[in-house]
Formats: C-alpha cells, structure tokens, sequence
C-alpha cells in the first residue's frame, strides 16, 4: 500500500469498528459510524433539567435514527461542559419505553447516562462511566429517551433521579 493509501485504510478500518452491544442485541450501542450519523447532520436542541429550584439548559444534539443511536458520542473528543446528546426518541423510531442498554466503547470521554422516563422524570443516572469499556450500563427500567452529559456534570451541577427533564 502506498504511504497515502494506508492512513486512508486506517481510518476506514477504524470507522468500521463499532459500539456492537455486548449481548448483540439492537440498543443504543453503536455498531458503525455511517454518513448518516456524523454530527453535521444531527438537528441541535436545548434541553433543559430541573433541579432543585434551578434550571440547566443544555446544547444537544439529537439522535433520533437507528444509526445515528447506535453511533452516539463515539470517537468524539470535543465535548464543552454544556454539550449533550439526546437520544429521543428511544427507542428510535418511538414505541413503548424499554429497558436502555448502553455501553462506552469507542467513547474516549466520560460521560454521565441519564435515563428518562416517558413521564421526562429522570429514572437512572449512570455518573461519570469508564471511558471505553464494554460493561453494560443500563436504565433498569423502561425508559423513553436518554441524555448523554460530560462525565461528572450531573453530580456538579446538583442533577438527581426525579428531576424533571424538558426538550
């Protein structure tokens, strides 16, 4: 292989290895990064936490597709301490609520899980997870859509089961 071709077959290699779910069911693990899932393409919303009095507006983005699911925060290294991911609805594509299995391979930060019930009340909170593992972090209960936090913010910021999610 040529010196260009080979970084360029890095990457590609790289971009085919995937999230898979430990179980190999369909959740929220990412697969493959696709075109369809970079974040260019994702529409942007704020989502706003009430906690204790208080409001915390945040700048996310939505994955509301399988794959854009499935790829969430992979790879991605550029998270501001405002930035966040909603996966709305969750399961994509809507449906009753389901039981959330996340995992954080390929996903170099940490991140805080929270996992929302239909009623947007805050289920489960999963604080600051290990960067790149494969153990399963799930909601335990039926949820009906996920935000994805920097790692530690939650527990900053005063954010706990209960509170009151808006999008």
């Amino acid at each position: 292989m040529s010196r260009t071709a080979l970084p360029l077959a890095l990457a590609l290699l790289l971009a085919a290895c995937g999230r898979g779910a430990p179980d190999a069911t369909p959740s929220a693990s990412p697969s493959a990064m696709t075109s369809e899932t970079s974040s260019s393409q994702r529409r942007t919303l704020p989502v706003t936490i009430e906690s204790s009095g208080k409001r915390h507006t945040f700048h996310a983005e939505v994955a509301e597709t399988a794959a854009q699911q499935a790829q969430g925060l992979m790879f991605r290294t550029d998270l501001q301490p405002d930035d966040a991911m909603l996966f709305a609805p969750y399961p994509a594509g809507g449906g009753a609520p389901q039981v959330a299995d996340f995992w954080m391979k390929n996903t170099p930060l940490s991140l805080d899980i929270l996992f929302i019930r239909a009623d947007h009340s805050i289920a489960v909170i999963a604080p600051s997870t290990t960067p790149l593992s494969e153990a399963k972090v799930s909601s335990g209960e039926p949820v009906a859509a996920v935000l994805e936090l920097v790692g530690g913010r939650a527990a900053a910021l005063g954010i706990g089961v209960g509170d009151r999610v808006t999008w």
